[in-house]
């Protein structure tokens, strides 16, 4: 929970300005006096640090670019998508099978292909090597290896990235009507997993980022 205002109890505070500038410490009744004669708003930023930090905003606007530095960071996120195949795949199913791979690597996830053996199947594992390589050659204008196809037990099993979003050229596209059973398609929800990308978001607020300035106030000496 955010403090704001008279919220705030701590004796003394850091008081850092919207625009990073620091007044330094001083008591909370006098840092909140000065927010107050600016028109804005006194908000704890890092209550954890002794004395806690406070910056002087107008909390309605910090919300908000709090919520958009939320949503940025959630779509950053790289999901791990599963598409599953056997040696007996058709045509039909494979070509809807990589239209919905190439959707997940349009939408910037990850892809797992698996390709599972069953009975007289594990007698021929080479042949699950030929549909992943075939997999890697089909998608090669959506995605790249990030880790090559490898036998384990009774399966086999890659994962594709995306390319760069203007390298990316979709090559299966799927209609509608054109749906697969449950047990030819899944995507394994258990098993997703989420890797943090190096997504640089197009807008980043002008105001410093609460993290990077309070690592900055926090290694000022506080006055005796």
């Amino acid at each position: 929970m955010t403090r704001i205002n008279d919220r705030i109890r701590a004796p003394k505070v850091r008081v850092v300005l919207a625009n990073g500038d620091q007044l330094g410490v001083m008591s909370s009744r006098d840092a909140l006096a000065k927010a107050q004669s600016l028109g804005l708003d006194l908000v704890e930023i890092a209550g954890q640090v002794d004395p806690p930090v406070c910056k002087i905003v107008d909390y309605g606007k910090y919300k908000y670019e709090q919520a958009k530095l939320k949503k940025q960071k959630s779509k950053s996120a790289t999901r791990m998508k599963e598409v599953k195949f056997r040696v007996g795949t058709g045509q039909h199913d494979y070509n809807i099978k990589l239209g919905r791979a190439e959707g997940f690597l349009e939408a910037n996830h990850k892809c797992r292909f698996v390709l599972q053996f069953r009975g007289r199947e594990n007698a021929h594992k080479d042949l699950g090597f030929v549909v992943l390589n075939r997999i890697i050659e089909d998608l090669k204008t959506m995605a790249q290896v990030d880790q090559p196809p490898r036998l384990n037990g009774r399966a086999v099993a890659m994962i594709l990235s995306p390319l760069p979003a203007h390298q990316r050229k979709r090559k299966f596209h799927l209609f509608h009507g054109e749906l697969m059973d449950e047990d030819d398609f899944e995507e394994d929800e258990t098993q997703e997993e989420v890797f943090e990308d190096d997504f640089v978001p197009d807008e980043v607020p002008e105001e410093q980022s609460d993290e990077l300035l309070v690592a900055e106030v926090a290694q000022e000496p506080t006055p005796l």
